[in-house]
Parts: structure tokens; C-alpha cells; sequence
């Protein structure tokens, strides 16, 4: 374990520049004033009408049925589980980098009695459609039955990468094949369709279900919608209730998702801008101890790669979080004198992830960056 010496908390005020994740965007002036103005009622008995709204618009963005509003995208996705494994027993398959295999506690096996069969994620998301094939199960009787295959798009801990198209529809092929059914967790597929420059519909065309999360980069305080055929979300709905999410005035937050339609949606590319300026000023440094992978950058995801075991990835994002009177004495500082604070994810990780969302401007990215260099600067003279 490594960290630079010397460092201490600066007493005065700081600037701090969050990048830890989007999921702590807050809800813009226009969605505050929605959710203030919204028309509500009793959502449990389908009586809301702001949440009625909300739910017809993602089904027709999407090209599919029926939606259905849900406190978080980890209860999508654990209704997506129990719906289309629907026997206690059965088994879904996932790629061991996935967000419902690391991030979701086990859900599927903990409450929906279906267990998770892992499949080696690539590095741009996807994994082999070969090895895919060997892994369906249920031909004899000492077998799980396979009944789904979980997709991630954009992919996290893959680095924010977008599926490619033709993969999903050789994917589609194959699972069709099986009577298998496909479902995304879709948390950020609005960042993907952005990406790719084609409509959110075309980029869940192969799937059966998909679950996109209102509270992370569209920047609502609360929420995700589950997507489907009128069945799958008739079923879905009945699953919520079980599970504890059948609320009842939720219109004020369906509000805010109705303004991020509209608004947040379309300036994706904003975000996907300053992650990249962050990644192309890293890059540029051509460090021996930090590396980005700019080629391969899709959406507002980084992985800042730590190349040396001297450093670990708590320290980094530890460090870049305190302020010293070296560098405040250096410049590095806001234009009011204050100091610059940046706070990143880490884990036991062998990198440190940045994350853009709207709320930043391209000041914040240009004090981040500011920050994040001199730290680099200091790592390679410390090292030396």
C-alpha cells in the first residue's frame, strides 16, 4: 500500500468536483418545478396520472408494450428475473462483470429462488456467444433449466461500453433457438442510443424486457422504468407489489423522469464530451504509473488504469480528495483561491472510475483536470 507523504486537510473552504458516480446527480430547476406541479393520485390503483404518462411515453420510446415505474433498477431487474423464471429452480445466465451479478446482492437466488450461471465478460461488455451456447442447461433432470440471459448496455465496471448491434442480434438468434428470453439491464441505454446516434427502440430490439434508471444520468431524485409486452409488465406489476414497491402518490417522481425525457436525454453527448477531455488530458501525460483506454471510450465512463502495485486505488482517490498547502501554493486552486477536491469510486480495484453527469459544468471538468494531473505529477516525481 502506497500514498504520497506529507499530505493534511486544508482548513479553508474547498471546490469540490464529484466524479464518483452519476447516481448523485440531482433533479435540475424545471424538474423541481414538475414535481412540484404534478398531478397525482393513487399509483397502486392505477390512478396516478403523471406515473400513467411516464409509463406510456418509455413504452413507445422503446418500441415495446407496456412499462411499469419502479423504485430502483434493482428491483427491475429482479422483477425482469422472476418473471421470466418464473419456477423456482430455474437458472439465468450473466456475465461475471455484470451489475446484477456484483452489485444486487444475489437477489435473484436470495428471493426469486433462481440461480445465476457466470459467463466471462469481454472487455467491451459482451461475452462469447460460443461458450454461451455450452452453457444452457436442462436437458436432463440433474440440471437447472435455463430460462434468461442478462445483458448490461451500457456496461459499468466494463467501462461505460456500448453493445455492438450485430452482437445483440446474433445473441437474439441463438436464445431464440433455446426458447431462452433476453433481458437488459439498461440502466444507462439511453447513454448507448446517444452514442450510437440511433433511437433507444433499435438499441432493445432483441431484447424481450430492459429496465432503465431514472436517478442516475438522467438525474431524477428517484426511480427506474421496467419495459416489456403487456404480460411480462401485467405480471411485473403484480411482482412489485409483493416486493414492497407499490407506492401511491408517486406521480411527483414520474414528473421529474417526464422533464429528463425531454431535456436530459437529448444532451447525452454533453457528458460523453467532458469524460473524454478528462481521458484525452490524462492520456496526453503518457504516464508510466496512469493509463486510459481513449481509444475504446464510448460514453461518460472512465477508468483511470493503475499500472504499478505501489499505488492502490483507494490511495489515489483518497488523494485526490485532500488538499495541501503545497498545492495551494502551486496554483492548483479555483479562480477564488480555494482548493480543489475530487472525489472518485475506488474499491480493491486496479483502476479508479470517473463518472459524468449533467449537473457538471466545463469548469468542474476543467478544475478536475487540473487536479488529477498534479496528483499524477506527484506520483511519478515520488516514484521516481
Amino acid at each position: 500500500m502506497y500514498s504520497t507523504n506529507g499530505t493534511t486537510e486544508a482548513s479553508s473552504p474547498v471546490r469540490v468536483v464529484d466524479l464518483r458516480s452519476d447516481t448523485i446527480s440531482v433533479p435540475t430547476a424545471n424538474m423541481r418545478k414538475a414535481i412540484f406541479e404534478a398531478a397525482v393520485g393513487d399509483d397502486v390503483y392505477g390512478e396516478d396520472p403523471t406515473v400513467n404518462e411516464l409509463e406510456r411515453r418509455s413504452a413507445e420510446l422503446f418500441g415495446k408494450e407496456a412499462a411499469l415505474f419502479v423504485p430502483s433498477g434493482t428491483m427491475g431487474n429482479l422483477l425482469a428475473v422472476m418473471v421470466h423464471c418464473n419456477r423456482r429452480g430455474s437458472e439465468a445466465i450473466v456475465g461475471d462483470m455484470a451489475h446484477v451479478f456484483l452489485y444486487e446482492q444475489g437477489g435473484s437466488a436470495q428471493l426469486a429462488g433462481v440461480s445465476l450461471n457466470n459467463i466471462k465478460n469481454q472487455p467491451d461488455g459482451t461475452f462469447c456467444l460460443d461458450e454461451l451456447r455450452r452453457k444452457f442447461r436442462g436437458f436432463d433432470v440433474h440440471e437447472p433449466k435455463t430460462e434468461l440471459v442478462l445483458v448490461e448496455n451500457t456496461h459499468n465496471i466494463c467501462g461505460g461500453k456500448v453493445i455492438p448491434l450485430q452482437w445483440m442480434e446474433d445473441l437474439a438468434k441463438i436464445c431464440k433457438e433455446q426458447s431462452v428470453k433476453i433481458h437488459m439491464d439498461g440502466a444507462r441505454v439511453f447513454n448507448a442510443a446517444n452514442y450510437l446516434n440511433i433511437p433507444v427502440s433499435r438499441v432493445v430490439r432483441d431484447v424481450d424486457s430492459v429496465c432503465f434508471c431514472l436517478s442516475k444520468g438522467l438525474a431524477c431524485p428517484v426511480g427506474s422504468v421496467l419495459v416489456g409486452s403487456k404480460d411480462f409488465i401485467k405480471q411485473a406489476h403484480r411482482l412489485r407489489k409483493a416486493l414492497g414497491g407499490g407506492m401511491r402518490q408517486v406521480g411527483f417522481l414520474a414528473a421529474a423522469g417526464l422533464v429528463a425525457l425531454d431535456e436530459i436525454v437529448p444532451k447525452l453527448n454533453l457528458d460523453h464530451d467532458r469524460t473524454r477531455r478528462i481521458a484525452e488530458a490524462i492520456h496526453a501525460m503518457n504516464s508510466p504509473l496512469f493509463a486510459v483506454d481513449l481509444k475504446n471510450l464510448h460514453t461518460n465512463i472512465l477508468m483511470v488504469q493503475i499500472l504499478t502495485g505501489k499505488i492502490k486505488s483507494c490511495d489515489f482517490t483518497k488523494r485526490l480528495g485532500e488538499v495541501t498547502p503545497k498545492e495551494i501554493a502551486d496554483g492548483v486552486t479555483d479562480a477564488a483561491g480555494m482548493g480543489i477536491s475530487v472525489k472518485l469510486s475506488a474499491r480493491d480495484w486496479a483502476f479508479s472510475r470517473i463518472v459524468v453527469y449533467t449537473n457538471l459544468t466545463d469548469e468542474d471538468v476543467d478544475l478536475a483536470i487540473r487536479k488529477i494531473k498534479y496528483v499524477i505529477e506527484e506520483y511519478q516525481t515520488i516514484l521516481k
